[in-house]
């Protein structure tokens, strides 16, 4: 069994320190004696294109993406559909939002010995245009906001969390809506709307919680469509939406469980694929079930274990 470890350089923004990061990898890597790799990311999608030929060799191997959520999602697409590759995220991005679903059990991930002693385990994940991802695929102001999020965040004195807030009100005051034409689930829609969001994981944009039950391991997606709203009405809405209570507005957002939806327009949109922006003009969200090994850190629970406990709590 090999250890690549998958190392993006500019992940996190000015305020992380990728030296002790690398330090840190270096030394646990000394200490265990396994075979391992350590790789630094020089482009975009660099991450997926060695993780795919490293896979492609054929004998087992561990991915370790250390950086944010755009890095876990490129290693995600080069591991998807190798059965003898597993991935898992050592998050030290801008949002880490992938691992947040995990609640109490979290932090695991962030104790390299634990993610090296973990269990593997097939978990779905999302097909965009051919652009694999694994949490939450986007389309409208939110997508925006994540896109631009990080024009904002090198800025002096903003860093990650303020970089999302900039970017809202910045998107906002360009304009909430869009018109799309939407299939999803053998229902057509067309007309304006604000946001359209397909949902493997829980969190997105730093912190948003749009669904606190989607899980990669059920087989389906969460798709939130959020109808044309007033900058007044967005206000009001984005605190139940970004808590996971959609349901308090059903006359705004429809909620629907699938497999697959399409949004389409006769011009470009752009679509957020796990923070990575994807130019079409039409999109075809397709999930496979069990797309690729994830790596849970020693004493992890799964997100369908986790969500279980949090229902009968309530």
């Amino acid at each position: 069994m090999r250890h690549l470890f998958i190392l993006n350089p500019i992940a996190g923004g000015k305020k992380s320190d990728k030296a002790a990061v690398r330090a840190k990898l270096e030394s646990v890597i000394a200490e265990r004696g396994e075979p391992c790799e350590l790789y630094e990311t020089v482009a975009v999608m660099d991450a997926a294109e060695k993780v795919k030929r490293e896979a492609i060799k054929g004998d087992e191997l561990r991915v370790y993406a250390c950086g944010g959520d755009g890095t876990l999602s490129e290693c995600v697409h080069g591991a998807a559909g190798f059965r003898n590759c597993a991935v898992t995220h050592y998050p030290c991005g801008t949002g880490n939002d992938f691992v947040r679903m995990f609640g109490p059990d979290a932090p695991l991930f962030n104790d390299l010995d634990r993610l090296m002693d973990g269990t593997p385990a097939p978990i779905d994940i999302i097909d965009v245009n051919g652009r694999k991802c694994v949490n939450i695929a986007s389309i409208g102001i939110d997508a925006r906001v994540g896109l631009d999020v990080h024009k904002y965040s090198q800025l002096p004195v903003v860093g990650g969390a303020g970089g999302y807030v900039i970017s809202l009100l910045v998107n906002v005051i360009k304009g909430i809506n869009r018109r799309f034409r939407i299939e999803v689930e053998g229902e057509e829609l067309d007309g304006k709307f604000a946001l359209i969001s397909a949902c493997n994981g829980q969190y997105y944009g730093g912190g948003f919680n749009p669904t606190r039950l989607a899980t990669p391991e059920d087989g389906a997606l969460d798709i939130l469509i959020v109808k044309a709203v007033s900058r007044l009405t967005l206000a009001r809405l984005l605190k139940y939406y970004a808590s996971g209570q959609y349901a308090r507005f059903p006359e705004l957002i429809k909620y629907v469980s699938g497999r697959r939806l399409t949004v389409s327009d006769e011009n470009e949109f752009r679509v957020s694929v796990d923070g990575e922006a994807l130019g079409t003009k039409r999109a075809v969200f397709r999930l496979i079930p069990g797309g690729v090994n994830f790596i849970y850190p020693r004493g992890c629970r799964k997100v369908s274990e986790l969500v279980k406990l949090t229902a009968s709590a309530v």
